[in-house]
Order: C-alpha cells, then sequence, then structure tokens
C-alpha cells in the first residue's frame, strides 16, 4: 500500500505551486485552492506557460491562510507582496508588467479552474515516477521533473509508474481511495509543451520531448492500458471525484489503497 508523500496547489493558475499538509475536496472535486485563480487576457484568455514563455519566469510565493502573494522575477531580488483580494488591482498591473500586456486575475472558489474538466480531480503521480523519467535526462532532478509536470498528489512507497494501475479503457474509472476520500482514476494526463521547458526560464530543453516520448514508449507496464497511447506523451493520471467524497480532506502520510475493479464512467 503506498501512501501521500506530498501534496500540493497551485493557487494562481501556472504560477508556483504550495505544499500543504493537507487540503479539503471541494464541489467539482478539486481541491480547496488549487487553481483558485487565474490569468486572463483582455479576450478572457487563459493566460499560461503553454501560450506565454514569460510566464515561467515568474516566481511566486502564497501564503493560503493570509491570502498573500510574494511575487518576483527568476533572478531579480525585488519581492512585492499584495493581498489577493483586497490588491487584486496592483496583482494584476504587477503580472501586466512582467508578461507585456494587461492581465485580469480571476477567481472562483467552486473547484477553480482545472485543465481537464472532465476530470477535475487532483492529479497523481509516483515519487518513484519522478524519480525514474528524471533519470532519463541530464542534469535534470525529480524535483525539476515535479515542477516541470505540475502533480496534485505524489505518492510513495509504491513502485515507478504504479499510478498507470489508475486508469483503464476509454469509458470506464479505476475506483482508489486515498485516506478517507474516493477518487476515480480517468486517463493518463496529456502533456502539453510546458514539461518541456525549464520551469525558471521558459527556455525549451533540447530533444526534451523525443527522449521522453521514446522513453515512454519502450517502458511502458504491462498493467498501463495502452488504449489511451495514440501517442506517448502522457504521464500522470487526471482523476474525478464522486460526490460522496466532496467536504473530505487529503493530507500527508494517507495511505492509498490498491486500486478496486474499474467501473463505468457513467
Amino acid at each position: 500500500m503506498g501512501h501521500v508523500e506530498s501534496l500540493y496547489v497551485h493557487p494562481i493558475k501556472s504560477l508556483d505551486p504550495v505544499a500543504v499538509e493537507s487540503a479539503r475536496i471541494v464541489t467539482n472535486g478539486g481541491l480547496d485552492w488549487d487553481r483558485r485563480y487565474v490569468m486572463l487576457d483582455e479576450d478572457g484568455e487563459y493566460v499560461n506557460g503553454k501560450r506565454e514563455r514569460a510566464v515561467h519566469r515568474i516566481r511566486s510565493r502564497i501564503d493560503c491562510n493570509a491570502a498573500t502573494v510574494t511575487l518576483w522575477q527568476q533572478g531579480e531580488n525585488d519581492r512585492q507582496q499584495f493581498h489577493l483580494d483586497d490588491e487584486r488591482d496592483a496583482v494584476e498591473s504587477w503580472l501586466g508588467d512582467a508578461i507585456g500586456y494587461p492581465i485580469d486575475l480571476a477567481r472562483d472558489d467552486k473547484g477553480g479552474f482545472p485543465d481537464d474538466t472532465d476530470a477535475s480531480g487532483p492529479t497523481v503521480i509516483t515519487a518513484g515516477t519522478l524519480e525514474r523519467v528524471a533519470s532519463w535526462y541530464n542534469d535534470i532532478d525529480p524535483e525539476e521533473i515535479r515542477r516541470r509536470l505540475r502533480p496534485n498528489v505524489v505518492i510513495g512507497g509504491v513502485e515507478p509508474f504504479w499510478e498507470d494501475h489508475l486508469y483503464e479503457a476509454p469509458g470506464t474509472v479505476v475506483p482508489f481511495e486515498v485516506g478517507d476520500a474516493r477518487l476515480h482514476g480517468v486517463n493518463p494526463c496529456q502533456r502539453c509543451i510546458v514539461p518541456t521547458r525549464d520551469p525558471d526560464t521558459g527556455e525549451s530543453t533540447a530533444g526534451f520531448q523525443e527522449t521522453f516520448v521514446e522513453r515512454r514508449r519502450n517502458t511502458l507496464p504491462e498493467w498501463a492500458s495502452e488504449a489511451w497511447y495514440d501517442h506517448y506523451f502522457r504521464l500522470m493520471v487526471n482523476t474525478h471525484v464522486p460526490e460522496l467524497s466532496w467536504g473530505e480532506r487529503i493530507a500527508v502520510g494517507d495511505d492509498v489503497s490498491e486500486p478496486l475493479p474499474p467501473t463505468s464512467a457513467e
């Protein structure tokens, strides 16, 4: 049986994560404070690392209890702290200056702004997977791989790629438990361009995706459902949380059960 080794939320979508000891599951199945805020351009489109390299160079430190954010640019010493709500205009001004055009900071307390609205639960990966993937590259350690992949739940005490047990064929889910919460594994996360970039600078890492795809194809475990693999740039598991577990908490140290038999996603 595995356990929750570490737990992360991303209070402002696309900016730095916050390590937490526990997090409550909110209405849509996401974690409280995870992607609660999102940066928008003047057309209401997301401003994120996929679209805007400048986002990678923004450093943030968020105090969820105080609802404050400290912002600075990578490599610079000038840091400014703001209240996320009382000083929203100032936060938007700082972000706009850093990115180069006006930014609106939108807030949603009812589940935030997940990447996958159909599988909006916590994303799951194992510590062993982070270590194994880091070994595919020179000069990239497991911590940097974690920052590139941006998971919520990192599971310890299990073998690399154990999380690939947590999905089956499309149209099904794989139930499992984290502490008192029931989660449904849905699919292996399809990666965007963000993991191919240095998380501090936004610079592309030469050959990152090609190496990843080759090694993932060659080392995909026998328990992984290949039905999802139209390509191999997939890693980490997207989940859905049934309503019966809304309001439960996930905490570091919680036991993670073995997967249960798959059921229909409906």
